[in-house]
């Protein structure tokens, strides 16, 4: 294939991932209008939700469709499946939400949950979208079969512990009792509201980076750092870094080559430390900081405008739901993810780092988070069928690890050096 049909071939998969994130929202809105419209509706309240929980599906079904289009187009124009940086798996990764959700609806028939999961995978694809979605060449260790089947079933696997996780957290909004003053009930309402702020944060790092990018802010940087040389010898390079969003923190060990002032800010308030050594860490942590203090600004607004905890302004969405049919399904969706992602991303990524790099485990970054999330889905499995940990206790295990897994996309990727940097580029 030439480079201009590649090219052509990648502006038509691009104009399907816009259709299908358009679909989606336009199923979540529908999602909306089934479960909170039913209080205005003229038919009784099931066969409202009913008939608009359906149109929801098929919207939802349509734009997976587009989306698969968008995969199938981005393999043939790149030569492999489109997974292999951190724009390619995340949006993939909300297709497979999308997929993960579809399934978990067919069996239980519950329009609430796409309130929830529709808007969880919408914010996935668009946080991906603020990464280069060019395409690259596989590095020579990538080119395996085991990279379709490792990633693919992690992805997956993640997926549906991605809809447990919204399951849970709406069982929580749905139990919590907002009004509850003792130290027990505090406690759970600032676990609901240090996930809101969460999501909040992640929220607010897609807007930032699309406003700076929209408004053509720049600041560039002329980093030295050292590498190694085909024969193990450190040699000095240098790198340029660009930012788009204004630098409050610079790489380390690096010069200011043009910087636009910001707010008064003509110049970088730190370095980064030298201990980060992840793939352009200075810029990611300044990245990090911005959406923390943006998070934290506009989750204090809300607070304020709100003057109540934003969970409590969530919870009345959820009058009339069973929390028992909550419980269940988060339980059902991760009890289908954990074998999945038991064998994408423990199992099968072992024999593709063996094949790849001649060892089964290397304690990489990434692969130490990917066992941190195993351990802690063992851990609530056994404790659920062993100890009887329902309700609450559960959907907090199924919120808390569900963190964990952005933690690992995130944090990992963005800042902590190792093999798996090339997907934070």
């Amino acid at each position: 294939m030439n480079v201009e049909q590649s090219a052509a071939l990648l502006d038509l998969s691009s104009t399907f991932l816009m259709v299908a994130f358009v679909m989606y929202n336009l199923s979540f809105i529908v999602y909306g209008i089934s479960v909170l419209g039913k209080r205005w509706s003229n038919r009784d309240a099931a066969s409202h939700e009913r008939r608009w929980g359906g149109i929801g599906l098929w919207i939802a079904i349509l734009g997976l469709l587009s989306h698969a289009a968008f995969t199938g187009l981005r393999w043939a124009a790149s030569g492999h499946i489109p997974v292999s940086n951190l724009y390619e798996f995340l949006t993939f990764f909300g297709m497979m939400v999308i997929l993960a959700f579809i399934v978990i609806y067919l069996i239980y028939r519950k329009p609430l949950i796409g309130l929830f999961a529709m808007p969880l995978a919408v914010v996935i694809i668009a946080y991906g979208a603020v990464f280069p979605s060019s395409v690259t060449p596989l590095i020579p260790q990538l080119q395996s079969i085991w990279l379709y089947i490792h990633v693919t079933l992690a992805a997956l696997g993640e997926a549906f512990l991605a809809v447990g996780f919204a399951a849970g957290f709406m069982y929580l909004l749905r139990t919590v009792n907002f009004k509850d003053k003792s130290t027990s009930g505090k406690r759970q309402i600032r676990g609901v509201e240090y996930t809101l702020f969460a999501l909040i944060a992640l929220i607010a790092f897609i807007a930032l980076i699309f406003s700076f990018n929209g408004a053509g802010y720049r600041a560039e940087f002329l980093q030295t750092v050292t590498e190694e040389d085909d024969y193990g010898n450190e040699v000095e390079v240098e790198q340029t870094v660009t930012y788009v969003l204004p630098p409050i923190v610079k790489p380390h060990n690096s010069v200011t080559v043009e910087m636009q002032p910001f707010l008064g800010m003509e110049e970088p308030l730190f370095e980064a430390p030298a201990w980060m050594k992840g793939v352009n860490a200075g810029r990611k942590l300044n990245t990090i900081i911005w959406s923390l203090a943006v998070g934290l600004i506009l989750y204090g607004l809300i607070r304020l405008i709100i003057r109540r905890p934003l969970g409590a302004v969530v919870s009345p969405i959820m009058n009339g739901i069973d929390e028992q049919d909550l419980d269940e399904i988060s339980y059902r969706a991760i009890a289908i993810g954990y074998p999945i992602f038991t064998l994408g991303a423990l199992i099968f990524a072992s024999i593709w780092a063996h094949q790849a790099w001649g060892r089964f485990w290397a304690w990489d970054p990434k692969e130490t988070w990917a066992l941190i999330t195993w351990f802690f889905y063992t851990a609530y499995l056994h404790l659920r069928l062993s100890r009887g940990w329902q309700g609450t206790k559960s959907a907090w295990m199924s919120v808390i690890g569900f963190l964990i897994i952005m933690f690992t996309l995130i944090g990992v990727n963005l800042v902590i050096a190792g093999l798996h940097s090339y997907a934070g580029v």
